[in-house]
């Protein structure tokens, strides 16, 4: 029977993902500003942009930004810094990718 290693990326990714959850759960008390918008969604385009440098973008981190700017379009700042936290955790979690992949593949076994 073969047993299934866990992928240390999935495992970071997760992680990444599960702090930006309790981060977002934790700040969406406070109410958002369009200066808490503006500086969260810098701070998610500048990781967008080193993914993209890594050629390793995810469409998820688009359609997050997109959310963020439709969000702060209708006035909704808290959605929208949330959105903007998740396209930066994405981002993230991309460049993390395509750094640790870009030596990993040489320690595959081929079998």
């Amino acid at each position: 029977m073969k047993t299934l290693k866990r992928n240390p990326m999935q495992t970071l990714i997760l992680v990444l993902v599960s702090a930006w959850l309790i981060g977002s759960a934790s700040s969406a008390m406070a109410a958002g500003s369009e200066a808490d918008f503006k500086t969260a969604y810098a701070a998610a385009e500048a990781a967008n942009t080193q993914a993209g440098v890594l050629r390793d973008q995810w469409t998820t981190t688009a359609s997050a930004l997109s959310a963020a700017k439709k969000a702060a379009a209708a006035g909704d700042f808290d959605a929208a810094v949330a959105h903007a936290g998740q396209a930066e955790a994405l981002a993230k979690a991309s460049i993390y990718q395509a750094t640790s992949e870009k030596e990993a593949w040489k320690n595959l076994e081929i079998h």
